[in-house]
């Protein structure tokens, strides 16, 4: 008899696994990166709990990366301080000057970081410019926007 009880609770957790397993994998996962800025600067995701976390990734050539640079600026300088950390990593740059240059002419103030191919795979793929991945304040990735961004459509993710 304990054979036959035993044996139709594992049939059970059989049959339950793969549904656990389903909703396991639809959880957004924490995913850590630690990215240097252009100043020196380390940025962790870890570091940043309690906060969005807006990591925009960029080209100098792209035209709706210069068109979305004013609303993230606004974004992160209004608040700042409170709930909201951008990170922009430039891709496909000739030099540290050219990326310098247009931070300046920008007036990006969020801290900048060079992307490369660990950049990439700490975070994710730049398939298409811009791309903004935003982590909820668990530090979860939550979505990936191709595209341009604006400070109404950051904030709207954010309620």
């Amino acid at each position: 008899m304990n054979f036959l009880k035993s044996f139709a609770f594992a049939c059970c957790l059989l049959t339950l696994q793969p549904s656990v397993l389903a909703v396991e994998q639809s959880k957004p996962r924490f995913k850590e990166f630690v990215l240097k800025d252009t100043a020196g600067r380390q940025h962790k995701l870890s570091q940043y709990r309690g906060k969005w976390v807006f990591v925009n990734y960029w080209a100098s050539w792209c035209p709706p990366c210069l068109e979305e640079v004013p609303d993230l600026v606004a974004l992160y300088d209004s608040r700042k301080n409170k709930d909201v950390v951008v990170i922009g990593v430039v891709f496909d740059f000739d030099s540290e000057k050219e990326v310098f240059d247009y931070v300046d002419d920008m007036l990006m103030s969020y801290p900048i970081v060079l992307g490369d191919e660990e950049v990439k795979a700490q975070i994710g793929n730049a398939d298409a410019l811009p791309t903004t991945y935003v982590f909820n304040p668990r530090g979860e990735l939550v979505k990936i926007k191709r595209g341009l961004v604006t400070k109404q459509y950051l904030e709207s993710l954010m309620k």
